[in-house]
């Protein structure tokens, strides 16, 4: 047979065990995910079948794709070198696929739980202070402060607001 053959052959095995593997693997842990996303344990394992077969055949598809190689592959260097770049690039589609299915799925969890909640997302700072409507009459403008001191009168001692209240004169 001809080297170019056993690298299409190795490349085949190799690529198709990865993706039954990685398959396996992400279904298995990725059901947790899932049923926590959802919140339903049935639908949970429906999309969790539906990813799998997605997973299956985009990965496939791709597999076979990138299968060519219109060169001629004379030694086993440039089969071997030939092979380490199809199958690095079956485990970036792997890689990418499963990134995009969590950011997808993680997404979809956080709406859902925002919906969830029953209080606001950021609890309120405050209320704006509102200014007093000035009686009909009067100049809405700037008023002169009243009291002795600038910026009104201030509280007397004892008051609240007063600060510290002085010591008792002595007898």
């Amino acid at each position: 047979m001809d080297t170019k053959v056993w690298m299409y052959l190795v490349y085949l095995a190799i690529s198709i065990g990865l993706t039954i593997w990685v398959a396996r693997a992400l279904s298995r842990n990725g059901l947790v995910f899932l049923e926590e996303v959802f919140a339903d344990e049935r639908l949970a394992k429906a999309v969790n079948s539906l990813l799998v077969v997605g997973f299956y055949l985009l990965n496939l598809g791709y597999v076979t794709v990138a299968m060519r190689h219109p060169d001629p592959v004379g030694t086993t260097s440039v089969a071997m070198e030939e092979l380490s770049l199809k199958v690095g690039l079956v485990l970036l589609v792997l890689g990418a696929l499963h990134f995009f299915n969590v950011f997808a799925l993680n997404r979809y969890r956080r709406g859902r739980l925002r919906q969830l909640a029953t209080h606001p997302p950021l609890a309120p700072v405050g209320q704006l202070p509102m200014a007093p409507v000035p009686p009909a009459g009067h100049p809405a403008g700037p008023q002169p402060p009243s009291g002795p001191y600038p910026g009104g009168p201030h509280p007397q001692p004892g008051q609240p607001g007063a600060g510290p209240t002085p010591p008792p004169a002595p007898r």
